[in-house]
């Protein structure tokens, strides 16, 4: 399984992701808004960025290495 390239831990279930960081926002991807369910992680279908929600049942160390959940993603 390949790691996601980043790890983001957040404290709301309900979060956007545009692929920026490091990068301008023009340079990123359109702006999704996702929603962390009962696996405590969801991953940004663009970017592969991963958001797991501190305190929940991914907020381990151990959320790496969980396959991709980008079902909670919608425009």
């Amino acid at each position: 399984m390949i790691q996601p390239p980043e790890t983001i831990r957040v404290s709301k279930s309900r979060v956007s992701c545009d692929g920026s960081g490091d990068i301008p926002a023009a340079l990123g991807h359109p702006r999704v808004f996702l929603e962390i369910d009962e696996h405590g992680y969801v991953d940004c279908g663009y970017c592969d960025r991963r958001f797991v929600l501190i305190g929940g049942v991914a907020d381990n160390g151990a959320a790496a290495a969980q396959p991709d959940i980008a079902s909670g993603a919608s425009l």
